[in-house]
């Protein structure tokens, strides 16, 4: 069976690469087998930086220089991540494979040709008024994963209005709000990867 494909978006600095390391070792807890690609316009830095984590075999971990705009790689032409993905899946067989996208702003989606369920992030820093923006991250994506909670107060960001704005703007979808500095709110956004995508392909 091929591999769950997880995507995982969202702009410069919003903590990509570091939810992808907080879900490392919760996958290894829980016995599942991961390979991970990431995306940048012309170098290999979150590559690199997730092969030094020390948390996955660096083997499993390719680096994709997509040479163009990062929403090209994940949705207009995907096609050099789909093959990233059928290398890892051949090599490693793993259970889940996640994508991060290179920074981008908030109209990234990624293509149901390339995932097959995907998070959107975002972080407090970059201004309280993001949720009523409503970018497409914002509303299309499956999970919109809310980073850098404990910076609200240093960036005069209201985290009431933010919540607000997110219910309204996602309305019945899901949205986590986390502190991934502190590893705080990381386990929740792997249970609602297990519960959407893990568990719904093994009953498939």
């Amino acid at each position: 069976m091929a591999a769950v494909r997880i995507g995982i978006g969202g702009p410069v600095g919003c903590g990509k690469t570091r939810l992808v390391e907080r879900l490392l070792p919760i996958c290894q807890d829980e016995g599942v087998s991961v390979a991970v690609i990431t995306n940048d316009l012309v170098t290999a830095e979150d590559a690199e930086r997730v092969r030094r984590s020390g948390l996955i075999d660096p083997d499993r971990v390719l680096g994709v220089e997509s040479g163009a705009c990062p929403h090209t790689a994940i949705r207009e032409d995907p096609s050099v991540n789909i093959e990233a993905a059928e290398y890892l899946e051949s090599r490693f067989s793993p259970d889940l494979i996640l994508i991060e996208s290179g920074g981008d702003n908030l109209a990234a989606t990624f293509s149901s040709e390339l995932v097959d369920w995907w998070a959107f992030v975002i972080d407090v820093s970059a201004g309280d008024d993001i949720p009523r923006k409503r970018g497409l991250g914002v509303l299309r994506a499956d999970l919109l994963i809310v980073n850098k909670i404990d910076l609200a107060p240093h960036v005069d960001a209201d985290l009431d209005r933010i919540r607000q704005d997110v219910a309204a703007a996602r309305p019945g979808r899901p949205s986590l709000f986390t502190d991934l500095r502190r590893d705080r709110g990381v386990r929740p956004v792997f249970d609602e990867i297990a519960r959407s995508a893990l568990f719904h392909r093994v009953a498939e």
